[in-house]
């Protein structure tokens, strides 16, 4: 019985092992996976939340003033005619 114990203790052991080697190449392949998306993002083209964001503001405040100033040619127009 007592080797019986002992065979399965190194038994268990070994599958911890295995487990915390199956566990650390886990994360090894996450690391090198998320270095490889990282480096592909920075080479694209892409801008940040904060630029777009930037940019757009300032789209709206174009066409509001756009618009304000289509309404003000309009009125000089019918002032003139």
């Amino acid at each position: 019985m007592q080797t019986r114990n002992k065979m399965l203790d190194d038994i268990s052991q070994l599958m911890t092992n295995a487990m915390g080697v199956a566990q650390g190449a886990r994360e090894e392949a996450e690391t090198a996976v998320k270095s490889v998306i990282d480096r592909w993002l920075a080479d694209q083209d892409f801008v940040t939340r904060e630029e777009f964001d930037a940019v757009r503001s300032m789209a709206q405040k174009a066409r509001e003033e756009n618009a304000a100033l289509s309404a003000r040619i309009e009125a000089l127009e019918k002032t003139k005619s």
